[in-house]
């Protein structure tokens, strides 16, 4: 137990757990982050983001802050839960829901990333898989949205595998940088149709009891 109920929710799979993102957690994942293997070509992720730090220690030190931030933010407006994901005892990555005015529409979005020596494994997928796990089946979500650059092209394929339907296009930066945005839409009924009965859900009453949910 850590002492904050939402860092004790765990989802499993048969190749994967994710934790909750404790600071120890985050102690191990630093090394990662700090030997750049968050990045990928081309650019994954939008602006702002620490990720794009280019002195090592402070991108540890500007990824750090952001979580810390972002733990504690827990409004009806916006909350977030960040999970470490680990693959056979190592931390390799992370794995973020994302609520903005859930109780309102019920609508979940996720982030995520992945140590470049842990990809073309079907890792990316599986910890999908779980996180929309706990969105639906544990947080009743009534919907699941996502984007990627339209040259991401392996987050664009987890999404359609996943079910999600194109839901359009927009424009964000990535350092500095406009480019295009392909948006996802996941019903219930479509995860509905995938859903899986060996991913478990641990410790999830206290979503309940910590988060707006309603």
């Amino acid at each position: 137990m850590t002492g904050y109920p939402l860092l004790d929710v765990r989802v499993t799979t048969p190749r994967l757990e994710l934790r909750g993102a404790t600071d120890g957690l985050l102690d191990e994942l630093a090394e990662v982050v700090r030997a750049g293997k968050t990045d990928a070509e081309p650019p994954p992720y939008d602006d702002p983001i620490s990720l794009y730090e280019p002195d090592p220690d402070l991108r540890v030190a500007k990824w750090r802050r952001s979580i810390w931030r972002g733990r504690g933010t827990v409004e009806p407006e916006r909350w977030r839960l960040y999970f470490v994901v680990v693959v056979d005892g190592q931390a390799v990555g992370m794995q973020d829901l994302i609520g903005v005015n859930f109780s309102t529409f019920g609508t979940v979005t996720s982030f995520s990333w992945l140590s470049s020596d842990q990809r073309g494994r079907g890792l990316g997928h599986e910890m999908r898989a779980a996180i929309l796990h706990l969105g639906f089946a544990g947080l009743a979500a009534k919907e699941a949205g996502s984007d990627a650059f339209v040259d991401n092209h392996s987050s664009n394929a987890i999404s359609r595998a996943l079910g999600y339907e194109p839901n359009g296009s927009d424009w964000d930066t990535r350092q500095g940088e406009p480019a295009v945005l392909n948006r996802w839409r996941l019903t219930r009924d479509n995860w509905e149709q995938r859903r899986r009965d060996d991913i478990q859900l641990h410790n999830i009453e206290a979503c309940g009891k910590y988060l707006p949910l309603s």
